[in-house]
């Protein structure tokens, strides 16, 4: 198959970006009614998308204190005012990160990660390279947060054995640490849920809490998966294929979500 411009080593669709797929895949997600608050990137791409389809009520948080926006011309950057668009509420930091996720009503947070390891936890502080120069990145943010007390985690980012190591470089943000259960570390939140990579679907095991396999992208081998990921995968007998996005999701990601594939490139 063709490898479209932006997806190379990866086998997709000749016109379909594994972005896009990767976006389609974080929108069915995202339910009708919900609460989430949506990191910058594929998960607010994801979000609009949701939000223009299937989940017309999805409440968007955005960590500043930016409620239900519109964004216009691909936002690229929380203080970039594209982003703040229709929003209903302009507030602070407080109002969305204390207000609403410490009180408990925030059903999904939707992040990018540098790494994830097996259990689910997130490094976005810092890259050991190979020289043993560390690279300091972002750091927590509201992700921490966000992974402790939103009932559900949701984690987009590319497929790369260096990003999925068997353990994270830095623990920013925490899922089953060690394996163990959340009722065992004292957070409140379900803890990660789902992982969308360039390649898979990936899900965690309900008694390990270690990562397992949901679905394949299109055009993607297992060989390839397992290749590209530093931990052991709990992979099932018949593995499902990864629904592709509809004709309507297409347009909407290409002509009015990110027409200049700001993210989708």
């Amino acid at each position: 198959m063709k490898v479209t411009e932006g997806t190379k080593s990866r086998n997709t669709l000749p016109d379909i970006r594994a972005t896009e797929i990767m976006a389609a895949a974080g929108a069915r997600e995202l339910h009708d009614g919900e609460v989430i608050i949506v990191g910058l990137g594929l998960p607010e791409v994801a979000s609009v998308l949701a939000k223009r389809t299937h989940a017309p009520r999805l409440t968007a948080l955005l960590e500043i204190g930016v409620m239900n926006p519109a964004p216009r011309d691909t936002p690229v950057g929380l203080a970039d005012s594209r982003i703040f668009y229709r929003a209903t509420c302009w507030s602070g930091f407080l109002d969305v990160m204390g207000m609403n996720l410490h009180r408990g009503i925030v059903d999904a947070g939707f992040l990018g990660a540098l790494e994830l390891d097996r259990y689910g936890n997130v490094n976005t502080t810092l890259l050991k390279q190979e020289s043993g120069k560390i690279r300091y990145v972002n750091g927590s943010a509201g992700g921490n947060d966000v992974a402790s007390l939103a009932k559900r985690l949701i984690v987009i980012m590319r497929h790369e054995k260096r990003k999925l190591p068997l353990a994270v470089a830095h623990l920013t943000s925490p899922g089953f640490v060690d394996g163990r259960s959340r009722e065992e570390l004292n957070l409140r939140g379900g803890g990660p849920s789902r992982v969308i990579t360039d390649m898979a679907v990936l899900g965690f095991d309900a008694k390990t809490h270690a990562v397992s396999l949901l679905s394949l992208h299109p055009g993607i081998r297992l060989e390839e998966l397992v290749e590209n990921t530093g931990f052991s995968l709990h992979i099932p007998n018949d593995i499902p294929t990864t629904p592709l996005p509809s004709a309507e999701e297409l347009r909407l990601l290409r002509e009015e979500i990110d027409p200049k594939c700001v993210y989708l490139r």
